[in-house]
């Protein structure tokens, strides 16, 4: 006879009534534990997950009432709302019984029971009780999810070689389950590749979550990645499910991992070497099953050098790495990300579609674009508000004026390379990509700028 994995908890003040349950019962039940005194049911719960309690109406110091089973049964609904309770009763309680129901018991059995009616009504429970956690796990998750909201993304624009290198180790990883993690400057779009891992992924039916931990205070850490009970905190007025419970068969992106102080990282480590959580309040350990994604633009081995991130999480969380190139890097994705990003705000703002001038997309190619992608991305909503034409100009993008005379004071401390590096791209940039102009006043020839612009990455 196979044995159901469930844990049964009998709560009743009759020693031989816990003895012929236990006896009975264990046959049928990996686990089955007994307890005498209800005053222990909290202490019990905290340390325990039960699938079915059985638990007597009335103990000996109520031996009529009925009122002392029914604060308990509201005590174990406080402290997990999914329990399945069934009241132990006599034949005189049946009244009292029926009115638990009603306040959130799930059956009740009369004393003395038949054992195959006490086995028929426990499996019935079970499948309760799996409709009831899923239920109140499905609750709490669309409850983070509403500040949550799980952004749609085009697809990946990308036609430079960089890129494409990008894309292919994208498709190659994304069929696995190894961690991944994701580097690249401010605004490269690291998010968008760890969705498109996700969306490749045999895990894209479910949930994908999103994490700044720069935007997580060191106090709620705990309580945002791991979840809590109720009262485990002020404000904690139920329970709730952290980001790990939420992202469970799904992936977890982890966003600016290295803002990650060292003493939360000792517990984020913990949680990925176990592949279990526990909520703030409680002593349970819950175990989940998540694809993990970090991204961050800090030098991680620099900051483990300097003893700021432990070598132990980088190897953890580094299966595969992936580093997305500025957008200085990957010129030739300019264009079509412009025209992409065109065609999304002048829908937004119902406006006509407008088209980039040749010059305005050479000054544009030749601009660093500090904040990559995302910087690009404002200056074309700006542009498609402010323009008054349809063909869009250098001016319409508010580019830094580049000042006329190029015998400005550099920064002592660059080197000749910075300071060739720096009068290029102000020359470029004053005659609006104009290579043949700005090759003039610079005293090169043509292919002398273009073998600079490439070589400084320009």
């Amino acid at each position: 006879m196979t044995k159901v994995n469930a844990r049964i908890l009998i709560v009743d003040d009759d020693p031989d009534i816990l003895l012929a349950a236990k006896m009975f019962l264990r046959k049928y039940f990996h686990i089955v534990h007994t307890e005498k005194n209800p005053a222990h049911i909290p202490d019990l719960l905290r340390n325990e997950t039960y699938d079915v309690i059985l638990l007597d109406m009335n103990f000996s110091r109520d031996a009529n009432s009925g009122k002392e089973g029914f604060y308990w049964l509201n005590k174990i609904l406080e402290i997990d709302p999914a329990a399945i309770v069934i009241f132990i009763t006599g034949y005189g309680d049946v009244e009292l019984a029926v009115q638990g129901i009603k306040e959130g018991a799930t059956h009740f059995i009369l004393k003395p029971w038949d054992n195959q009616k006490l086995l028929a009504t426990i499996e019935a429970s079970l499948k309760i009780r799996v409709s009831k956690v899923e239920l109140e796990n499905l609750r709490s998750t669309n409850k983070l999810l509403v500040a949550d909201q799980d952004h749609v993304f085009s697809n990946i624009i990308g036609q430079s070689k960089a890129m494409e290198r990008v894309l292919k180790t994208v498709e190659k990883v994304a069929k696995t389950d190894a961690n991944v993690l994701i580097l690249g400057e401010n605004g490269t779009g690291k998010e968008v590749i760890a969705r498109a891992i996700h969306r490749a992924s045999p895990r894209k039916d479910n949930m994908f979550i999103n994490v700044d931990l720069g935007a997580i205070t060191e106090s709620l850490f705990e309580s945002e990645l791991f979840g809590y009970k109720k009262g485990a905190f002020t404000d904690a007025r139920e329970d709730r499910a952290g980001r790990f419970e939420a992202a469970n068969h799904g992936t977890l992106f982890l966003d600016e991992i290295g803002n990650l102080l060292p003493g939360l990282q000792s517990k984020l480590l913990s949680v990925l070497q176990s592949r279990k959580v526990v909520r703030l309040g409680s002593h349970k350990e819950i175990p989940v099953d998540v694809r993990l994604i970090c991204a961050t633009n800090m030098p991680l081995y620099e900051m483990v050098k300097e003893n700021k991130f432990r070598q132990d999480l980088l190897y953890r969380i580094n299966t595969v790495e992936i580093t997305i190139p500025p957008l200085r890097e990957r010129v030739e994705d300019i264009e079509p990300l412009l025209n992409h990003f065109l065609e999304i705000y002048t829908k937004k703002y119902k406006m006509p579609q407008k088209r980039i001038g040749p010059g305005t997309l050479k000054r544009l190619q030749m601009h660093s674009w500090p904040g990559n992608v995302r910087e690009l991305q404002h200056a074309v909503e700006r542009a498609v508000i402010l323009s008054e034409g349809n063909m869009l100009e250098p001016q319409d993008f508010f580019m830094n004026e580049v000042p006329e005379s190029t015998n400005e004071i550099f920064p002592v401390n660059m080197n000749l390379e910075e300071t060739e590096k720096m009068l290029i791209r102000k020359v470029v940039d004053k005659h609006g990509g104009n290579i043949s102009r700005a090759a003039k006043e610079l005293g090169l020839t043509r292919a002398s700028l273009y073998r600079r612009i490439e070589k400084y990455g320009l």
